[in-house]
């Protein structure tokens, strides 16, 4: 299918609905898209089966072989044409990309999710910072986590910030809102009955018992608190355990940013599969 080509020559209808999707949260959610920016990102939303909606580039701009491989091999029904002036002022960027896109969300129910054998899974509770959120998934597609739950009233992980400072990962680490204590309570009472072995590991500074002294190889969830508050009372009375993550003794350093926190746990974790995978192919 031929995209429709559409020259935007003036802040109109149709360039105000592209910067509601960059910066307004309820109108990106109530079109159902978000705006992308950044080769990584295009490039990532494609090989992970996004849908996308339509292309934007500068009118007068001659484009790179990649963007012309993106305009002709990728499905979407539009492709704006900006001024040049409206291209720079719309993108993020101090050099403004020569191609963005509009994705369609996913949908981001819990139910929609499915996992491996053995999965590993993380909660962000109430995230409030968006390049922490971004960091975090990251670190879940680097180290092996499946799904990335996010509960309460916390930033959009539609956000452009969200998903530049993913780097790419947004698109390939699936998640899924939890807006309640008793939908969490429920989504892990379902795990516990599909996976018998099922834990569940919350964070908190306060507690004796260290990452590297528990048994993480099985399946399980890491629940881990917001920035400022930690992880709230009720969520941290139904974990299994609480998990610290001991410093140096010489640090003047009590913790660490919530994105680094979830990094080191993943990595223990994944560390732990990694030698428990070794010992199986040698017995």
């Amino acid at each position: 299918m031929r995209m429709e080509q559409i020259i935007i020559r003036s802040k109109n209808a149709d360039y105000q609905k592209l910067e509601v999707l960059k910066a307004n949260r309820n109108k990106r959610h109530r079109y159902g898209e978000f705006l992308v920016e950044g080769v990584r990102n295009i490039n990532q939303a494609q090989q992970n089966g996004w849908e996308f909606s339509a292309f934007l580039s500068a009118q007068n701009r001659t484009l790179s072989g990649w963007a012309g491989e993106k305009l002709g091999t990728v499905k979407a029904a539009r492709h704006y044409l900006l001024m040049e002036p409206l291209m720079n002022e719309l993108s993020g960027k101090e050099d403004s990309s020569e191609l963005m896109a509009i994705v369609k969300m996913r949908e981001d129910r819990p139910e929609k999710l499915s996992f491996s054998e053995n999965p590993m899974l993380a909660l962000f509770d109430r995230p409030s910072n968006k390049g922490n959120l971004g960091t975090m998934l990251r670190s879940c597609d680097a180290l092996g986590v499946e799904g990335l739950l996010l509960t309460g009233h916390g930033v959009d992980p539609y956000d452009p910030d969200v998903i530049s400072s993913s780097m790419g990962s947004f698109f390939k680490v699936p998640f899924a809102r939890l807006e309640s204590s008793r939908s969490v309570e429920g989504f892990i009472r379902t795990l516990k009955t599909q996976y018998p072995a099922f834990r569940v590991f919350g964070t908190t500074a306060h507690s004796k018992n260290r990452i590297f002294e528990e048994n993480l190889s099985g399946p399980l969830l890491f629940m881990i608190g917001n920035e400022t508050e930690g992880l709230s009372h009720h969520l941290s009375t139904i974990c299994d355990s609480l998990l610290s993550i001991p410093m140096n003794r010489f640090s003047t350093a009590s913790s660490f940013n919530v994105s680094c926190a979830g990094t080191v746990l993943f990595y223990e974790a994944m560390r732990q599969r990694f030698d428990a995978d070794l010992q199986a192919s040698d017995s």
